[in-house]
């Protein structure tokens, strides 16, 4: 038994419910978040004393630091805070209203942003913590229809990345989580977040791979139990690796996704330093 406290956003399904279960049957406190009560209501009710649920959406910004004053004046000590709520925005650039990037930034890059914020003085404070920020292997590789949900990711690695050099000297530690496919309900919601599809882009790579997405006799690789039970383990390493690659898929596009960047950018070894001062 741990006895450890974790903050972690959108425990209603998926990764953040997987994670939330395992942290309670061993003991730990769970102060988690969600949109609406209802889907974690028996789960509540089986574990009175230690989860404590907090209706937060993310894409609210206005309130977000509020809920995490909260959370860490009710509990006292808060050691691990997980920014897992997320969601996928699908479609091409032209056909995504202002409304729906908007939102997918609020969500997936502003709301982990200004968590992480409201938390840093408070763990600061206690000399130390954990903060993990689960990403997506979309957050080093892209697929054509998913710019908005890649600009999310690829900004909250880059956020995480830095920080996690901004605070190793307060005995706070950062990791970032790169899952790739899991069995969650995460493409059947990401279907009804989807913009317009113009004729002109369906015989396309974008139409080909949305296509793809609403396929249902797609399975998934990841199980979400075995995710959690490595970020859980993660969380108790030492020396731990600032990105976590979770799943093969995860692997296997990030591998190639790495290597193409590096032969071009070797490619311009030679002309990068033209452009310095004589």
């Amino acid at each position: 038994m741990s006895n450890k406290t974790w903050f972690i956003t959108g425990i209603s399904s998926g990764l953040g419910l997987a994670i939330t279960r395992q942290l309670l049957l061993q003991g730990d406190r769970v102060i988690g978040t969600v949109r609406s009560h209802q889907p974690v209501k028996a789960l509540a009710a089986e574990y009175p004393d230690t989860l404590s649920v907090l209706k937060l959406d993310l894409s609210h910004t206005d309130s977000v630091e509020a809920m995490v004053n909260q959370a860490f004046r009710d509990a006292g000590r808060i050691d691990v805070v997980v920014n897992n709520a997320g969601y996928g925005l699908f479609g091409p650039a032209e056909g995504l209203s202002t409304e729906q990037i908007k939102h997918q930034l609020d969500t997936n890059l502003l709301g982990p942003v200004l968590v992480t914020r409201a938390a840093l003085p408070f763990l600061r404070q206690q000399g130390g913590g954990k903060i993990i920020a689960i990403s997506s292997y979309g957050g080093q590789a892209t697929h054509p229809g998913a710019s908005l949900y890649h600009a999310s990711k690829w900004g909250l690695e880059g956020f995480f990345e830095s920080l996690a050099k901004e605070v190793v000297s307060f005995g706070i530690s950062v990791n970032i989580v790169e899952p790739g496919s899991a069995r969650t309900a995460f493409r059947s919601t990401a279907g009804e977040q989807m913009g317009a599809l113009p004729d002109a882009y369906r015989d396309t790579p974008l139409g080909q791979m949305l296509g793809r997405l609403n396929d249902n006799g797609y399975t998934a690789k990841g199980a979400p139990e075995k995710m959690a039970s490595m970020i859980l383990k993660l969380t108790a390493m030492e020396s731990a690796p600032l990105r976590l690659v979770l799943g093969s898929d995860a692997y296997a596009f990030m591998e190639t996704a790495l290597e193409e960047r590096l032969i071009s950018l070797r490619e311009q070894q030679i002309q990068a330093p033209a452009s310095d001062t004589e």
